[in-house]
């Protein structure tokens, strides 16, 4: 009787365990799910909040009340682009939306980064920051660059998002 109420024990843990493990994945990197939490995770983070207001950042909007950032893995040609749109709201930098890119950018003031999962994980984990990124080609970037210079700091925190957020790097995102 006792083995079989651990047997029983047993297979109720491990289907528990599985079930849990496919209900909690992790979203592919730079996927629409994966990109709400790391709108959540932005907003958790006094250096992106606080100091892109601070440097004046915010203000570079054309009176549009907001700026986009779009974000893609280069290896993943076929998944589409995601956004966070990132918003002052009483003088903090607030992503007040993320999913799938809806927005036509502006160069003068929305930014485009782009990079191989590899690298990106790489900047996630701060192997290397920004500037060397940028430098080396490692990653892709279209916006207004004297303004991205200007805030290497808050940059760099928005780059660690992606150590942060967990994601499954395996699979590139769908639509």
């Amino acid at each position: 009787m006792h083995k079989i109420h651990m047997a029983a024990s047993l297979l109720s843990a491990g289907l528990l365990a599985l079930s849990s493990s496919s209900v909690f994945a992790a979203p592919a990197l730079m996927s629409a799910d994966w990109a709400k939490e790391a709108c959540n995770a932005w907003n958790k983070d006094p250096v992106l909040t606080n100091k892109l207001v601070e440097t004046g950042w915010m203000k570079n909007d054309k009176g549009r009340g907001y700026k986009i950032m779009q974000i893609y893995r280069m290896d993943c040609q076929n998944s589409p682009r995601i956004e966070m749109k990132i918003a002052n709201k009483d003088g903090k930098a607030i992503c007040v939306q993320a999913g799938h890119a809806q927005t036509k950018l502006d160069p003068s003031v929305d930014y485009a980064m782009w990079a191989e999962t590899k690298r990106w994980i790489e900047m996630g984990n701060d192997d290397y920051g920004p500037m060397k990124a940028m430098m080396f080609g490692r990653l892709k970037f279209q916006g207004p660059k004297g303004e991205a210079m200007g805030n290497m700091s808050p940059f760099t925190n928005f780059l660690h998002l992606v150590g942060k957020v967990p994601s499954d790097t395996s699979t590139c995102p769908t639509a």
